[in-house]
């Protein structure tokens, strides 16, 4: 256990644009029953804490400490924690989305959330990886049961949840269709889609037909319009928890499903993406790192929607 009583946070008091963003010192919180504390290595950046630091979303007003991804080192456990001990590498999604704040030194969450971080994957790597990995594994193993032969659509294929998800589908046996703008198709092969789709030039509506999944990571208009390429039962789960109403009725008449879901903490999904990283099967494209205290260029970079795979902050 450390003597340290404080930490480096990336906070902020208003909300707005990647300025907003600032390096504070706070107090070292302490963990609580069924609880670990880590110290963070490397924490991961998605979209949803652009969407925060700008709107506030779930969280509401500022001052808050975004982030959801982290790999790093028991520093100290809570009573009844018994499967973690200090010094254990771990890597987790913080339950989302109330258990934010991983963009920090150090931060606690409950021990259910974490597991042993592959060794065979550094710090970076496995930072990368939870919430995305979560959120397709979610999607596509827990509610679409994607089996072999299947034909699998994954929108944004290139981008973060897109990119593992590509290779969780693979893994399953699918026949995996993939947009992306046309100087991401050579990427999009060497991950493993079958077809890339080039949205800029194409309405995937016209190009893709009898589909089984679709996993839509975009939402409005996009949800309902892939509605339309899928076979008769086939199924949209869109991992935006909100959006157009018209979206489970268009779904009805057609003869299709449709689903939304929001990611969630779970320990047996990190325990089957682990086994997955560990095994090489699974892995994160780095677009950038950044240290922590400058996490306003790495919020900056990823508000241009461009990037290709994950963000990450690393500590000093």
């Amino acid at each position: 256990m450390s003597d340290v009583k404080t930490m480096r946070a990336i906070s902020q008091d208003v909300l707005g644009g990647p300025e907003v963003l600032k390096l504070v010192e706070l107090e070292r919180p302490a963990p609580r029953p069924n609880e670990v504390l880590v110290r963070v290595r490397a924490a991961g950046l998605n979209p949803t804490d652009w969407k925060h630091r700008a709107t506030g979303g779930f969280l509401g007003e500022p001052p808050f400490v975004l982030g959801w991804d982290v790999s790093g080192v028991v520093e100290e456990v809570g009573i009844g924690v018994d499967q973690f001990q200090p010094g254990d590498e771990v890597f987790a999604m913080l339950p989302y989305p109330f258990g934010h704040g991983s963009h920090a030194e150090y931060v606690t969450a409950p021990a259910r959330a974490f597991t042993h971080k592959p060794a065979g994957i550094d710090h970076v790597q496995a930072g990368a990886l939870s919430l995305v990995s979560l959120t397709a594994w979610q999607a596509l193993v827990e509610r679409a049961d994607v089996r072999p032969g299947q034909r699998v659509l994954i929108h944004a294929a290139a981008g973060g949840v897109g990119h593992v998800a590509v290779q969780i589908a693979k893994e399953r046996g699918a026949h995996v269709i993939g947009t992306a703008s046309a100087g991401k198709h050579d990427f999009l092969r060497e991950i493993g889609v079958d077809e890339p789709v080039d949205y800029r030039e194409t309405d995937f509506t016209e190009a893709v037909k009898d589909v089984d999944v679709v996993l839509d990571t975009i939402g409005g208009d996009t949800a309902v319009r892939s509605l339309r390429v899928l076979r008769p039962g086939g199924l949209v789960v869109s991992i935006l928890p909100v959006g157009p109403e018209e979206f489970h009725a268009e779904a009805e008449r057609l003869g299709v499903r449709a689903t939304r879901m929001l990611v969630d903490a779970d320990r047996a999904g990190m325990k089957a993406i682990a086994e997955l990283a560990e095994a090489g099967r699974l892995r994160a494209t780095i677009a950038g790192t950044f240290p922590l205290a400058e996490a306003a260029e790495a919020h900056a970079l990823g508000d241009t929607g461009r990037t290709t795979g994950k963000l990450v902050l690393v500590m000093d």
